[in-house]
């Protein structure tokens, strides 16, 4: 079986764009093969910023002859309705065949596909995928219609076995299909012919390109972490700089430079920020002092003078950049020792947050009141609170801020150790923003934990209040990650927060059930990602005080952990087994049955064992569960299992006298009534 090389060779790719292209590429090709009938063994994609690989083993030489048979209208049926059908099938009247049913003749197509050879096959497929390739952003050039991200200049597709290799022919636009590529655009210019991927590869790496990008990424980290290495420093871990550097080189050669003393002083995230942003350079930081000291760039080629030229070229540009920075630094800090941090933020009054909702000043004025509001509840000082929600944002009408905007809030701390506040404000400047994403780290100090409490819960109610709520997939004021904020800054703490309350005191207008339910919504989606089943959440969430979300976690975990027991799992059938037939005869007798069961009714030692399990469960859970220990509340109500068991085996419920019937009636009530108060069991499935 041959084996499919096809390289889609163009000017450069943007590296933001070529890992999902090479997903793109395997699953259209290979989607768009196996439909046509065509198999294969294994495939694999590949990128580099000037080509999209893909390469598959095993292909099938040629598509299966497929033989279907379709039933048509009955023999004597409205003309229209076999001319219908034989359009369906391309066929004509005499090509039908009639065959005898129980309700009479009925017409029958036989409808044969030829297989067809994988060439044919591929050309197809692969002139349909670059044609609708979906790029985030293409164009055109030349006079030709085809859109590409980048101009495409050639199309290798080859098929090759023992006896050799075959171009696949297609003819794109003027571009003809072909055994040819190019390596490095610098060293090694021309193209050459390949005769299968291995060939390819090999004389690609002859050619100074690195096909795989996983390499190209481990050869930059392991040469720039050996240089940083014998200096005795250490290279700053940034994961999606290396994926986007590892996208701008064909061949990776990195470099190591030396930061101007003049510039060490800044703050080592402004020498981050702007040597990743503006040159796409590695950070090399002093383990001791924690001072960015150096940098890493990558070249895309090897030199006479072992990159010196280009080193030199890199250093002047950084020191240009760095230079502006130092200015901002230094005009930041004259602004802030002159007038304070509240003296650089009086400008947010002149600032829009949203036209319905006022200033940036207007909201940080609600935020200090409200993160007043709620410093007790979280451990904090108020007035600290209020002093950090005050100058949290000052740092937006920096001069570093307004060039890095990613700084925000870094710069804030930064700001206000310069101006002599306390160390808590400066932290809350820094990390109010925080938790940004599922993964980014919870703040635990409490004025911090005030404060970004209050601003995430500002932005909630005020955009309730106006009413620009998501919407299925749209949410541009990011409010579930808002909300996602809030649950985890309580459920990391440990907070308890009455929400209902707090929302109250949030922005005027806004409807706090309606709030509430999304709050549930996103918990239940946070739930689930740590294995909490969504109908043990909705139990919980039906019993009091739900708008306390660490109390209505800690039921969930204990109802889910109960659950996961086999005591808990046949308790539920017994409860769901009473609730039944208690709801049956509450339907049939128009009457509720939810008191009186009296023991001096029972008859049997199962139903006298009931009532004293039931009498011993209610005497343990009711105080466990004011106590909340939850825990202690389900193995309470667990030992109902082998009671509840015995009863229904042994007992008759609809006995035929009356009184013992509705006494057993209600003893099922009971059941009930104490099940419930633990959690509301009938939401739980199965």
């Amino acid at each position: 079986m041959p084996d499919l090389l096809i390289e889609l060779f163009s000017e450069e790719i943007p590296a933001r764009m070529q890992g999902r292209a090479r997903e793109d590429l395997k699953k259209l090709v290979t989607d768009g093969l196996v439909e046509a009938g065509l198999t294969y063994a294994s495939a694999g994609a590949f990128s580099t910023p000037r080509r999209l690989v893909l390469t598959l083993e095993g292909l099938s030489k040629e598509s299966p002859t497929l033989r279907e048979e379709r039933k048509g209208p009955k023999v004597g049926a409205p003309e229209k309705a076999v001319e219908g059908f034989l359009r369906s099938t391309g066929l004509t009247l005499d090509q039908l065949e009639i065959r005898d049913e129980k309700k009479g003749q009925v017409y029958f197509a036989v409808v044969e596909k030829e297989g067809r050879p994988a060439p044919a096959i591929i050309a197809e497929v692969l002139e349909k995928t670059i044609r609708n390739f979906p790029w985030p952003k293409s164009m055109r050039w030349g006079a030709g219609s085809l859109r590409w991200v980048r101009p495409l200049h050639s199309i290798l597709c080859l098929l090759s076995d023992e006896s050799g290799a075959e171009v696949v022919d297609l003819d794109i636009d003027g571009i003809k299909s072909g055994n040819t590529t190019e390596g490095h655009r610098f060293m090694a210019p021309g193209r050459f012919a390949v005769t299968g991927f291995e060939d390819y590869c090999a004389k690609l790496a002859a050619a100074s390109v690195v096909l795989d990008s996983a390499e190209r990424e481990q050869t930059i980290w392991h040469d720039a972490e050996q240089m940083a290495f014998a200096r005795g420093l250490e290279l700053v871990a940034d994961r999606g700089l290396l994926t986007e550097v590892a996208g701008l080189v064909e061949c990776p050669v990195a470099l190591m430079g030396e930061i101007d003393a003049e510039f060490l002083e800044l703050p080592p995230e402004v020498l981050q920020t702007s040597m990743k942003e503006h040159q796409k350079f590695f950070s090399v930081k002093n383990p001791k002092t924690g001072r960015i000291e150096g940098f890493v760039t990558v070249a895309n080629r090897q030199t006479a003078d072992h990159g010196a030229t280009i080193l030199k070229g890199n250093q002047k540009v950084l020191s240009a950049r760095l230079s502006d920075a130092k200015f901002f630094w230094e005009n930041d800090n004259r602004l802030v020792k002159t007038e304070g941090l509240s003296g650089m933020g009086a400008g947010l009054a002149d600032v829009t947050f949203h036209n319905a909702l006022g200033s940036q000043a207007d909201r940080i004025a609600r935020i200090a009141a409200l993160a007043g509001e709620i410093a007790d509840k979280v451990g904090a000082s108020p007035d600290l609170a209020r002093e950090a929600a005050q100058v949290a944002k000052a740092d937006l009408r920096s001069e570093m801020v307004y060039e890095f905007p990613e700084l925000q809030g870094i710069m804030g701390r930064y700001y206000a150790q310069r101006a002599g506040l306390p160390e808590a404000v400066a932290d809350a400047c820094r990390d109010h923003y925080s938790p940004l994403g599922p993964s980014d780290d919870v703040p635990t100090a409490p004025v911090t934990v005030a404060v970004a409490l209050a601003d995430k819960i500002d932005t909630l109610t005020g955009f309730w209040a106006i009413d620009e709520k998501p919407t299925g997939s749209k949410d541009p004021f990011a409010l579930r990650r808002a909300a996602l904020g809030v649950i985890r800054l309580i459920l990391t703490n440990e907070l308890r927060l009455n929400l209902l309350e707090v929302f109250a005191k949030g922005y005027e207008g806004a409807d706090g059930g309606d709030l509430l339910s999304f709050f549930h919504d996103r918990l239940k989606v946070y739930l689930k990602d740590q294995g909490i089943r969504h109908d043990v959440i909705d139990a919980v969430l039906a019993m009091p005080g739900n708008d306390d979300l660490t109390l209505l976690v800690n039921r969930a975990e204990a109802l889910s952990g109960f659950l996961k027991t086999d005591d808990g799992e046949n308790l539920i059938q017994g409860y769901k087994r009473a609730n039944n037939i208690l709801a049956q005869a509450e339907e049939k007798d128009g009457v509720e049955y939810s008191f009186g069961a009296d023991v001096k009714f029972a008859e049997g030692p199962e139903e006298k064992a009931l009532f004293a399990a039931l009498d011993k469960a209610e005497a343990e859970i009711t105080p466990a569960m004011k106590a909340e220990e939850f825990a202690s509340a389900m193995g309470a109500m667990a030992q109902l299992r082998a009671p509840i068991d015995a009863f229904f085996t042994a007992v008759q419920i609809n006995s035929d006298n009356q009184i013992v019937r509705r006494n057993r009636l209600n003893l099922l009530s009971r059941i009930r009534q104490i099940c419930l108060s633990v959690a509301d069991l009938n939401r739980i499935e199965g």
